[in-house]
């Protein structure tokens, strides 16, 4: 079973997988191991990853890139808005109101989702693990940015159910990056000492997090979290693209940002002029070939003229260590303000590109029951507040509780305990609207049905448990109602408990309860009744409504739709390749007609055969630009016809010296054997003459064969098949082989001497009268040698 971690960035994305014990982040099929975030959508196909990013360019309209920020947002958010101006491609208002993607797919116009383009991107990153792996992947853990709301954890879900995968876990990005540098740490303090405190921070292409985290021996525990989800690498991308976009309007009087295809290739030549002012302090040049109208612009720029914005997170705290990731760290300006702030230097023991897949495929490894790693707790957090209300008896009419707040500790649940006597909904939403990145602060509503009222007529006790999951995701997860008799109970409208799961979800219900409204000598009483068998729970079903969540029949769909497009291509490359085939044979065996084929055709035959070559090389650039697959199978094979018997007059007359060489050397060897044979040599006089005799006859004959057929060849010229095959000089060869080597190679018997008998019985029986009582010891060196070389095998 594969474990696999994958960092799904804005920008690129990375794949580590737990193998050899250890961590190893793997390269794509062009030897890269970061894969840009980019699909490009063809007339025939897709191209994702690196092949989509050489697109972007020639293919604008059609090549979608930097759309993680889409994620479980309605069309109408303004977020979505916003980058709607930023994108070159369109986007578009899906049927259920969420943003999606408009591209020309197979010559139409199609509409795509964000889970389906996500999908699509992880779907490509999952054959790449599966290659490198030579196995199949399905277990993941998938990265997510620490401040995704549940809509948009649920959206990436759902994006890798289209992709196939099943995601272990959803991990902060920052929760993954302690990981990976706390696993390995052997100088942590033990788990009754006072904990080493590390501030994460990274800032990666498009967001800047920050979190505090406390490090025990085996155990990791994240305190607190902060982020700006507007500031990353692209913010200082822009203030140079705003900058140069400035300067050639007035310089060269052109408006870049009219043409998309100018402004995506300033973008791209910025990036570049970015990583080069990170290494280099001195004014930079900036040349950009046939621009804008036939233009060549230029320009220069140095870190120092760059201006940005870079926001501080106040975090009072007493921290030992501060660990810097993501690729816009690598930025001077940025690593100066963040030493000013905390007056402390800062650590980069971490690889800033690849921390978060690293720890997202250790995060893997711990929850996969094929791996066995070192014990580590996990303890994550809720990035917001979540308050729970519900509608009541009294006059106000509705109740509310904040059943999680800010920083609380996740994976987490919650009982609470309510006195109904009929089906009741809760309305799950974000306590603090401003504190989120979002503009809808609502999670869900959960309707708990088949409430029923007591026997005697009071209000039944429904118990209800809420949980943040191990992805961060907000869900009641079960309701039971408690059916009694004649038991005095707390008839307030709610009363809490709590129950919490650290290390694994599945024992949430056996961790300590604290009920808060309700006195110690009730409940004592309650659960002696329970004990006498006089109540009874009932499980309860819950209808759930969720903001922005997919249907089970769409997502199915867009899962139906990935699998027919992975097919699309499969065909399309079989396509494609066999074309290349066609292609390759054409300009491969033109080449060498004028070289090392140039002897084994006739000037006839050339003439003909490169007016063929000619012709189909015109063929593949006009009619045959757009043909089925097997068009170029067939013509492949009608070239062949002509080429392969040139090629086999070629191989034939490279190859034959040689073989001839090795049979005409095994029948010297065995005519050498005979003639000793014949002189009365020892070591052959226990061979049968009769055998012997069979075997001078087939040499014989066997020579007779060679020369025949080679006076036959000698005669031919190149240009001629020839009489005798290299395959056939070598099976007469195997044939010499086989009949001659039995009989002129068989062993000597062994005669046994009286000495080597006496020497056998006194190894046996011990030293003779008149005998030493030295001990003769067999060799056996080949027996101490075999256990080093199985050794070897194991190994």
């Amino acid at each position: 079973m594969s474990v696999v971690g994958i960092d799904l960035g804005f920008l690129n994305c990375y794949i580590a997988v737990a193998r050899s014990g250890g961590i190893e982040t793997i390269a794509n099929e062009y030897s890269d191991r970061c894969t840009p975030a980019c699909i490009s959508l063809g007339s025939r196909t897709r191209a994702i990853g690196n092949a989509a990013k050489s697109q972007i360019v020639t293919n604008v309209r059609n090549t979608i890139h930097g759309f993680k920020k889409l994620h479980g947002r309605s069309f109408d958010d303004p977020i979505v808005q916003t980058e709607r101006i930023r994108l070159p491609y369109e986007l578009q208002k899906m049927p259920n109101g969420s943003a999606g993607v408009k591209v020309r797919y197979l010559e139409e116009e199609r509409p795509f989702a964000i889970e389906q383009v996500t999908g699509m991107l992880l779907a490509k990153l999952k054959e790449t693990s599966e290659n490198a792996l030579k196995k199949p992947v399905a277990d993941c853990v998938i990265s997510i940015p620490s401040f995704f709301t549940d809509a948009e954890r649920r959206s990436v879900m759902a994006a890798a159910q289209v992709a196939g995968l099943n995601c272990l876990r959803l991990m902060n990005e920052t929760t993954a990056v302690a990981l990976a540098y706390g696993i390995y740490k052997q100088d942590l303090p033990p788990l009754d000492e006072k904990p080493r405190n590390v501030i994460f921070i990274d800032m990666g292409h498009s967001a800047y997090q920050v979190s505090v985290c406390a490090f025990n021996k085996g155990k990791l525990k994240v305190l607190a979290t902060t982020f700006d989800p507007y500031l990353g690498g692209r913010n200082f991308d822009e203030a140079l693209v705003d900058y140069f976009c400035e300067e050639f309007k007035t310089k060269y009087k052109i408006n870049v940002k009219e043409n998309s295809r100018a402004l995506l290739r300033l973008y791209q030549e910025c990036e570049k002029l970015k990583k080069l002012m990170s290494a280099n302090a001195s004014d930079l040049p900036l040349n950009i070939e046939c621009f804008m109208n036939d233009l060549d612009v230029s320009s220069k720029m140095n870190r120092y003229r760059v201006c940005f914005h870079f926001k501080k997170c106040w975090l009072i705290l007493y921290v030992l260590d501060i660990e810097i990731v993501g690729g816009a760290t690598r930025i001077p300006a940025v690593k100066e303000q963040i030493t000013k702030f905390f007056l402390k230097d800062i650590s980069t023991t971490l690889n800033a590109d690849e921390a978060v897949a690293r720890g997202c495929a250790l995060q893997c490894a711990i929850l996969s029951p094929a791996f066995k790693v070192r014990e580590f707790s996990i303890t994550d957090l809720v990035p917001y507040s979540i308050t729970l209300r519900w509608k009541t008896s009294f006059e106000d009419g509705t109740g509310e509780c904040e059943v999680f707040c800010k920083n609380h500790p996740a994976p987490f649940s919650k009982v609470i305990t309510f006195h109904k006597k009929e089906p009741f909904e809760l309305e799950a939403f974000y306590t603090n609207l401003h504190e989120v990145p979002y503009p809808d602060p609502r999670i869900g509503s959960f309707t708990i049905q088949n409430v029923f009222p007591q026997s005697d007529g009071d209000s039944s006790k429904v118990k209800v448990k809420v949980r943040v999951n191990i992805h961060g995701i907000f869900s009641v997860a079960s309701a039971s109602v408690i059916e009694k008799q004649n038991v005095e109970g707390d008839h307030s409208d709610a009363a809490m408990e709590t129950e919490a799961s650290f290390k694994n979800e599945s024992k949430d219900d056996v961790v300590c309860r604290k009920p808060i409204s309700a006195p110690s000598d009730k409940q004592d009483r309650l659960n002696q009744t329970i004990k006498k068998g006089k109540v009874k729970s009932i499980d309860l079903p819950i209808q759930s409504s969720l903001c922005r969540q997919l249907g089970q029949d769409l997502l199915n769909s867009y899962i139906e739709n990935e699998g027919k497009m992975i097919m699309q291509d499969k065909l399309e490359k079989e396509r494609n390749d066999a074309k290349n085939a066609v292609e390759e044979y054409v300009y491969d065996f033109r080449d060498k007609l004028g070289t090392v084929y140039e002897k084994f055709i006739t000037q006839e035959d050339l003439n003909k055969l490169s007016a063929i070559l000619e012709d189909t090389e015109n063929w593949l650039y006009e009619e045959g630009e757009d043909q089925p697959k097997q068009i170029y199978v067939d013509k492949l094979q009608e070239l062949k016809k002509y080429g392969q018997p040139i090629q086999m007059r070629y191989m034939e007359h490279e190859e034959r010296p040689k073989a001839l060489n090795d049979l005409g050397k095994k029948i010297q060897l065995v005519m050498k054997v005979i003639e000793a044979y014949r002189n009365k040599d020892e070591r052959y006089d226990h061979l049968d003459p009769a055998e012997v005799e069979k075997v001078e006859k087939y040499i014989s004959e066997a020579m007779s064969w060679l020369n025949s057929k080679m006076n036959a060849q000698n005669k031919l010229s190149l240009t001629q098949d020839p009489v005798v095959k290299v395959s056939e000089i070598v099976a007469k060869s195997k044939e010499l082989d086989s009949f001659c080597n039995p009989i002129i190679y068989k062993p000597k018997p062994k005669v046994e001497v009286a000495e080597d008998k006496a020497k056998a019985n006194s190894e046996h029986n011990g030293p003779m009268d008149g005998q030493s009582g030295t001990e003769t010891k067999p060799d056996t060196t080949k027996d101490k040698k075999r256990p080093k070389l199985l050794t070897k095998q194991k190994t």
